[in-house]
C-alpha cells in the first residue's frame, strides 16, 4: 500500500507486485477468487488463459511449473539448439529403453516454461490432413470434429502472411472482430538453400508434386514449410496469447508452480470413489466426482497451497505431464495406483495409455560444390557472417527453423493418402546436441505419419519431482517396420534423380551396404529418434468406450469440472507437425466453456 500512497497512479510494476501479494493471500485460503484454475502455460493453456480472461466477469489463474519466456534463445529462432536440453526449458526427459530402437533410449524433450513446446519446438504451422479430423469424427461417433468442422477454430486465430484467402485468415489481430484473423502469426522462411531447392526439384522428378500450402486439408507435395514466427522472432503462445492478456486484472499467472494433484470430492461432498464410465453424462448431478481445485508447491517454498476452481480445472499440462497428473490425483488404471500407494478415486485404465508419436529416420548424404550450415558454421568468421546477418537484417541461419524444406507423400504404391512426412535440412550432425559434420551435407529426415505401435506414459513414484516412465514401443509392429524400411529406399530414390547430380550426393548415414527390410528396419531402430510430436495419452471417445478418458467435450468421464485440453486428447495422430493442431482443440474448448456460462 505504499506505492498507492505515494502516487494516486501507481506504476505498472507496484500493481503486479500487489496482485501478485493478492494472488498469494487467496491461493493460501479456502476462499478463492478463481473460476478456473488452468495447469500449464503451454500451447494450450496460453490460448485458453486469452480466452477466457476476455470476460471481465471470468476469474483465471494460470499455473505453469516453469520459468518465465525471458531467457534470450527462446526468442531467436535457432535457439532451439540452446533450449533442448537445457534445463532452465527443458524437462530433460529420456524414454526407458526401447526394443525396437535396438535397446537405446531417446531424449524426449518437453517445454519447460511460458509457451511450453511452442517455445522451443521448430515452429513449423501444419494442421495435418482432413482425413486425420474426420477419422477423430468416427471414432468418437461425434460429426463436429471433422475437417470442416474444425477448420473454423484453426482460422480463428490465424494471422497468415498471405492474407485473407480460401483456407487462411487476414494478418493484422483485431479484437472488435471486425476484420478476420488472429494471434497466431504464420510466415514464409527468410532464407533458401540452393541445395534445398535441388532436393525440392529431385522430389519432383521422383513423383511427389510441388505445393505452396501444406495446409489445405491434402498436404502431399513438396515446398518450404510456413513457420510461427515474425519478423524473425520465433512467435510462441506465449507472445502471440498470453502476453496481449496479461495485464487483465482478472487474469493470474504463476510461474514455478508445480501441481502435486487434482483436489477430487464426491458430488455430494463425500470422498466417493467410482468405476470407469460410470457417469458419462454432462449432466453434473449424474457424474460422481468434482474436481474442486489443486494442490500445488511453489518453487522455493517448501510447503504445499490449496487453491480452488469455482467452475471448472483445466489441465493442459501435455501428454507427457497430464495422463501423470492425473494418475497422481488418484484417476488412472488401478493396478499402476495400488503399487504406488496411491488412493483411487476413478478407475480409468486408459490414462497414460495410446502413446503415439512420430519417430524420424534421418538419412544423410554428403554434398559438394554447395555451401551448408556444415562448413558456413565451423569457423569463426562464417559464425560471424551469420551473427552478423542476423542482428542487421533478422535473415539468414540465425532465423531458420529446425528444417526449412518438407514434402509429404506415399511410402509406397499400397498407401491411398501420404503416409510420410520430410524435414529437410542443410546440415547434419550424429545426433542431436553433437557437433556439425566439418563436410558438406543435408539430412534427410522421415517419419511415418500414421503409426501402428502404441506407448505408454506412467508415473515412476507419487513424488510429482520425479520424472514419468515414458515408453513409445516404436518401431514394434510390422507395419511400422515396413514403412520405415520403404521409407528410406524412398530417400535414396529421390537423391539419384538428376537435379541433385551436380552435387554428387553420397550415403553418410545408414549406408548402402545395407539393402533388404530386415537390415533397414533394424537400421532405423539405431539411427531413429522422437521428433517430438507426443500425442494420445488421454485420448477422448465414445462414451461406452472404456479406454476413452474424455468425452468430445474434453470432459473427464465420471468427474465434473474437470476437462484435458492438450495433444493428450487425440484419438490418433495427426498426419504432420502437432502443436497448431493442439491449439484448435483449445481454441474449440474455449468455446464450449463460453457456451457452458451462457
Amino acid at each position: 500500500m505504499l506505492f498507492i500512497g505515494l502516487n494516486e497512479n501507481p506504476p505498472k510494476s507496484a500493481l503486479r507486485v500487489l496482485r501478485r501479494m493478492a494472488t498469494m493471500r487467496a491461493m493460501s485460503s479456502n476462499d478463492s477468487p478463481f473460476d478456473y484454475v488452468i495447469v500449464g502455460a503451454g500451447t494450450a493453456g496460453c490460448l485458453l488463459a486469452n480466452r477466457l480472461s476476455a470476460d471481465p466477469k471470468v476469474r483465471v489463474l494460470l499455473l505453469e511449473a516453469g520459468r518465465k519466456d525471458d531467457y534470450l534463445w527462446v526468442h531467436v529462432p535457432l535457439g532451439y539448439l540452446y533450449c533442448i536440453g537445457n534445463p532452465r526449458t527443458d524437462w530433460m526427459y529420456q524414454t526407458e529403453p526401447e526394443a525396437g530402437l535396438n535397446g537405446r533410449q531417446l531424449r524426449y524433450p518437453r517445454g519447460r516454461v511460458l509457451g511450453g513446446c511452442s517455445s522451443i519446438n521448430g515452429m513449423i504451422y501444419i494442421r495435418g490432413q482432413r482425413r486425420d479430423y474426420d477419422h477423430w469424427a468416427e471414432l468418437s461417433d461425434d460429426p463436429t470434429w471433422r475437417w470442416a468442422d474444425c477448420l473454423p477454430y484453426f482460422l480463428a486465430h490465424e494471422d497468415h502472411w498471405g492474407g485473407e484467402r480460401p483456407g487462411h485468415s487476414a494478418p493484422g489481430h483485431d479484437p472488435s472482430g471486425a476484420r478476420a484473423g488472429g494471434e497466431w502469426r504464420v510466415e514464409r522462411q527468410r532464407l533458401h538453400w540452393p541445395i534445398l531447392d535441388a532436393f525440392s526439384k529431385a522430389a519432383v522428378q521422383a513423383g511427389i508434386p510441388a505445393t505452396a500450402d501444406f495446409n489445405l486439408g491434402n498436404n502431399e507435395g513438396v515446398g518450404y514449410f510456413e513457420v510461427n514466427q515474425r519478423a524473425g522472432l520465433r512467435w510462441s503462445t506465449a507472445r502471440g496469447f498470453l502476453k496481449p492478456a496479461a495485464q487483465r486484472p482478472n487474469l493470474e499467472l504463476r510461474t514455478g508452480a508445480l501441481v502435486e494433484r487434482v483436489l477430487l470430492e464426491g458430488a455430494d461432498g463425500s470422498s466417493a470413489t467410482v468405476a470407469a464410465g460410470s457417469a458419462p453424462s454432462g449432466d453434473p448431478s449424474a457424474r460422481p466426482l468434482r474436481a474442486t481445485g489443486v494442490v500445488l508447491r511453489l518453487e522455493g517454498r517448501g510447503e504445499s497451497i490449496t487453491v480452488s476452481a469455482s467452475r471448472e480445472v483445466l489441465l493442459c499440462a501435455g501428454a507427457v505431464a497430464t495422463p501423470v497428473l492425473l494418475q497422481r490425483s488418484g484417476i488412472g488404471p488401478a493396478e499402476l495406483l495400488q503399487r504406488h500407494c496411491i488412493p483411487l478415486r476413478l478407475a480409468a485404465p486408459g490414462v497414460g495409455g495410446n502413446l503415439q508419436d512420430h519417430l524420424q529416420i534421418r538419412a544423410v548424404f554428403s554434398v559438394k560444390h554447395t555451401l551448408t550450415l556444415n562448413t558456413q558454421a565451423n569457423s569463426l568468421w562464417g559464425k560471424a557472417r551469420i551473427g552478423l546477418e542476423y542482428l542487421l537484417r533478422r535473415t539468414g541461419p540465425m532465423s531458420m527453423a529446425p528444417s526449412q524444406l518438407g514434402a509429404f507423400t506415399r511410402s509406397g504404391p499400397a498407401h491411398t493418402w501420404p503416409n510420410v512426412q520430410y524435414h529437410v535440412q542443410p546440415l547434419s550432425l550424429d545426433a542431436f546436441g553433437q557437433p556439425l559434420h566439418r563436410f558438406d551435407a543435408i539430412t534427410a529426415s522421415v517419419c511415418n505419419l500414421n503409426p501402428t505401435s502404441r506407448g505408454r506414459v506412467d508415473l515412476r513414484s507419487a513424488d510429482p519431482q520425479d520424472a514419468p516412465l515414458i515408453r513409445p514401443n516404436y518401431l514394434t509392429t510390422p507395419e511400422d517396420r515396413q514403412v520405415a524400411a520403404d521409407s528410406l529406399r524412398l530417400t535414396r530414390r529421390i537423391a539419384a534423380q538428376p537435379a541433385l547430380a551436380p552435387f554428387e550426393p553420397q550415403e553418410v548415414k545408414p549406408g548402402v551396404q545395407f539393402q533388404s527390410d530386415d537390415d533397414l528396419a533394424r537400421l532405423a531402430g539405431d539411427i531413429g529418434t522422437t521428433i517430438f510430436h507426443p500425442v494420445g495419452t488421454c485420448r477422448m471417445g465414445r462414451a461406452d468406450d472404456p479406454l476413452a478418458v474424455v468425452d468430445t467435450r474434453l470432459r473427464v468421464k465420471g468427474v465434473w469440472g474437470l476437462r484435458v485440453v492438450d495433444a493428450s486428447v487425440m484419438p490418433t495422430i495427426t498426419s504432420g507437425n502437432t502443436n497448431s493442431p493442439t491449439l484448435m482443440i483449445a481454441e474449440r474448448a474455449a468455446a464450449w466453456l463460453a457456451q457452458d456460462r451462457g
